[in-house]
């Protein structure tokens, strides 16, 4: 009788590579966290170990330095310069960031029809982002201002001449700078995740005889729920940035429609109210985060993951 013909060593020793998890040798281990140090240093020493610190200052009296529990919290919750700011940076993202990615989205899709001009565009309306704050405080002056630019334009029509700045219209004026100086990153964002989607799906929706709408609404927009989320987030991220425009226009203390959370800081700052200011800082974290996180849950349950 013919003997079986053994099985090669290598192949045995797969099997049981295939069995046991594959370990790799330490020194292989250690190569990816030497790269990641410098950044992990950076990160703890910029961002954890003063979010650490403001956690810690939250909790005691900044003149005597004793513990006071939540008594820090509950007199910023109480606080009516605290409600005005909190109320009108909510009211400030609900309205720009709708607004914002309605528009870029929709420029986006417009500049998909002009392939060949996609540079120049994009250098164009990327051009807000490179122009310091200064120089852009400047401008909204000029335009703004009670004898500016737009209230001479207003005076020729005859019609009554806006106060800008020290009324009610800041807020819109705010919106105005905050969607034009942002709206052309989330449009290149948006162009990338459109180049992200495979033509093919195009093709055969229109051999099926699917219209533009229907292409849109069926292949485009579904496919571009990841590339919402990033432009969420990050426009999330961007309308706090705003401060620096408000401040520079109107000083610390704006019209009351653009007095912001990042306003009320800065007034607890020069007057060393370091603790209502860790406390403040430490609910705007929590909150910011949370609706980052309910927003990645929303768009996970989205995809059906």
């Amino acid at each position: 009788m013919l003997k079986a013909a053994k099985k090669p060593k290598y192949l045995y020793r797969k099997k049981q590579q295939n069995e046991h998890e594959y370990k790799a040798p330490l020194k292989e281990r250690i190569v990816p966290w030497l790269f990641l140090t410098p950044s992990l240093f950076a990160v703890s020493v910029m961002v954890l170990i003063p979010l650490m610190d403001a956690l810690r200052r939250s909790f005691f009296s900044a003149v005597s330095n004793q513990f006071v529990g939540f008594q820090n919290y509950i007199s910023v919750l109480g606080n009516s310069a605290f409600q005005l700011a909190a109320a009108n940076t909510a009211k400030f993202i609900f309205v720009c960031i709708p607004l914002l990615l309605i528009i870029s989205l929709v420029a986006a899709l417009m500049l998909t029809t002009f392939q060949e001009k996609h540079g120049i565009y994009k250098t164009t309306f990327l051009m807000p982002m490179a122009i310091p704050v200064a120089s852009i405080v400047l401008l909204w002056r000029v335009m703004f201002h009670r004898n500016g630019l737009i209230n001479g334009v207003l005076s020729l029509l005859d019609v009554t001449s806006i106060d800008w700045i020290g009324s009610g219209a800041a807020f819109a004026v705010l919106v105005f700078a905050y969607i034009w100086k942002n709206f052309g990153y989330d449009m290149v964002l948006w162009l990338s995740g459109i180049s992200a989607i495979n033509p093919a799906l195009y093709e055969a929706a229109q051999i099926d005889g699917a219209g533009s709408i229907k292409r849109l609404i069926k292949i485009t927009l579904p496919n571009l729920l990841p590339t919402l989320f990033t432009v969420t987030v990050l426009s999330l991220l961007n309308s706090f940035k705003v401060f620096r425009e408000a401040y520079l226009i109107a000083g610390s203390y704006p019209d009351n429609s653009i007095y912001m959370l990042q306003h009320l800081f800065n007034n607890w700052y020069s007057s060393l109210d370091v603790d209502k200011m860790c406390a403040g800082a430490v609910m705007m974290a929590l909150i910011v985060f949370t609706l980052i996180m309910l927003l990645q849950k929303i768009m996970s349950g989205g995809d059906g993951s």
